[in-house]
């Protein structure tokens, strides 16, 4: 088993910005600046004990020319050890608060704040960003950005839930794995040619969560936002329309029945092609025809025929 820190441990995650554009812009030569992020990422651990990180990132002379930008995002609590590494809420958390920033920024959770704001060095500020809601369907959490003279310190909104009109349930348990139906089930409602992916199955097994982990995931991908409708209490197909028109928040008028208005949504969709879109209001309806779940090199990525869906 490695030689980690047990107990109370703040949780970093880092992720390059652009990575597959700076891979094409440099080649070969990715690999080393990959290498030399790492060892400036290694270097602050040393010096820092792992509390100051971002600054000579930002400072460093890439090669070509390249931007390298890397975000952040660090939460403490206290990881379960498996053989080789962390696992538990904790190391998802963090890895979603890094999600939720852009390149250059660096994102604390309240916990990580509550430590380190009496420690900070000289020339380093925590700002309050307020509470966001995560893509892992948690409650809001309150979250902090460090701020460092000298390197810039203003960003675009958090790509959090917060920033696309959705109607996403909050949900009491994380998903825990499921990594790759994930992956497969994104990949098909990312396909300009599909309209509508099934998942099925027993009940209990996990559908609607699956589902609706997939959707917050891809919310950016969304312009209009993702809407969740709940139809498991419907018994009456005659109440599917009013189901989906209450979760749009579209109100029936003298001039308009509720179908009419479902139905003038989708043409207005059609007539922005180019667009991912879902909801209402000229939002299109993302989705695939029913196709298993395999990965891309057991079965390639397009689906033949129509088999069941898994």
């Amino acid at each position: 088993m490695r030689e980690l820190p047990t107990g109370t441990v703040t949780l970093l995650f880092t992720d390059i910005e652009g990575s597959t554009r700076l891979l094409s812009q440099l080649g070969e030569r990715y690999a080393r600046v990959l290498e030399e992020c790492r060892q400036l990422l290694r270097t602050a651990f040393s010096m820092h004990g792992g509390r100051e990180v971002d600054t000579p990132l930002a400072r460093h002379p890439w090669p070509e020319g390249a931007s390298v930008r890397v975000r952040m995002g660090l939460h403490t609590g206290e990881p379960q050890m498996s053989a080789q590494d962390y696992v538990g809420q904790d190391v998802h958390r963090a890895a979603r608060i890094m999600s939720a920033g852009h390149g250059g920024q660096v994102l604390l959770s309240q916990t990580t704040r509550d430590l380190v704001e009496h420690e900070l060095p000289d020339g380093v500020q925590l700002r309050d960003l307020g509470e966001h809601r995560l893509k892992d369907l948690s409650s809001p959490s309150r979250l902090f950005q460090l701020v460092i003279v000298g390197v810039p310190a203003e960003f675009p909104p958090l790509k959090t839930l917060d920033s696309h009109p959705n109607n996403l349930p909050i949900q009491p348990t994380w998903l825990i794995g499921r990594q790759r139906e994930v992956r497969a089930i994104e990949r098909f409602l990312l396909r300009a040619d599909v309209r509508l992916v099934t998942l099925t199955g027993p009940g209990g097994v996990g559908k609607t969560r699956l589902g609706l982990q997939v959707v917050a995931d891809l919310i950016g991908a969304f312009v209009d936002g993702v809407y969740f409708v709940n139809l498991a209490p419907v018994r009456d197909a005659a109440f599917v329309v009013s189901a989906i028109a209450q979760a749009l928040t579209l109100t029936e008028s003298k001039e308009y029945a509720l179908v009419d208005l479902l139905y003038a949504a989708q043409q207005a969709a059609l007539a922005a092609p180019g667009q991912l879109r879902a909801g209402s209001r000229g939002r299109r309806t993302g989705g695939c025809p029913a196709g298993d779940l395999s990965e891309p090199q057991d079965r390639g990525d397009q689906p033949h025929g129509a088999p069941s869906a898994r």
